[in-house]
């Protein structure tokens, strides 16, 4: 009982140190989003379900080729706090493909099962720091580096993951450049990515989205 608890403290932590560092700190105590309004609730009409989720105990969808899934927690009370929470579900084998979060750094906590995560710095020295982690671990994932998850179990992985915005952003890299419409000139492709260009031909027609 007692490492829970410090797993939790610490993810609780981690979380609050990364919900300030970036997205404005708020002028009032809540701005509780109402899709009416397309603005804050009125503070009278607020209630504790505002700040309430329950789901994140149900699996994500994982039917698709990456054989992973995201599941956002969708808390009214969330807008305005520069943070957002999601559930990650791999099957065994699953991943998500390389990618950034321009706005944001991210913090992943396994709760079940093991995977590997990894970012690369920037130029010139494009470092790659991969790590397997297991049930209980934390790893942070610096803003706008170039990263990704696999699972590397026989078992399904489950990941709590954090962003340090509302609003963090997601580019995937071979979809950005290679599902780009309108296309990038393809003998430009062929040239940047050493490839033929029949195959940067045949990866633009695939479907990326």
């Amino acid at each position: 009982m007692t490492g829970v608890v410090v797993l939790f403290s610490t993810l609780v932590l981690n979380l609050l140190h990364l919900a300030f560092a970036f997205d404005p700190s708020p002028l009032q105590d809540f701005c509780v989003f109402d899709a009416k309004r397309t603005g804050c609730k009125s503070p009278e009409t607020v209630t504790a379900n505002d700040f309430f989720y329950s789901g994140l105990h149900l699996p994500a969808n994982t039917s698709n080729p990456y054989r992973a899934g995201l599941k956002a927690a969708r808390i009214p009370g969330l807008n305005g706090q520069g943070l957002t929470l999601a559930r990650l579900d791999f099957l065994p084998n699953g991943l998500i493909p390389p990618h950034y979060h321009p706005r944001a750094a991210e913090i992943l906590t396994v709760l079940e099962g093991s995977m590997e995560v990894g970012f690369v710095t920037s130029y010139p020295n494009y470092k790659h720091y991969p790590k397997v982690l297991n049930k209980g671990d934390v790893f942070v994932v610096p803003v706008g580096l170039v990263h990704y998850q696999r699972s590397v179990g026989r078992v399904k992985t489950v990941v709590l993951s954090a962003v340090n915005s509302q609003n963090a952003g997601i580019v995937e890299v071979a979809a950005g450049i290679f599902g780009a419409k309108p296309v990038i000139d393809s003998n430009y492709l062929a040239k940047a990515f050493r490839l033929n260009k029949g195959i940067v031909e045949q990866l633009q027609s695939k479907p990326w989205f």
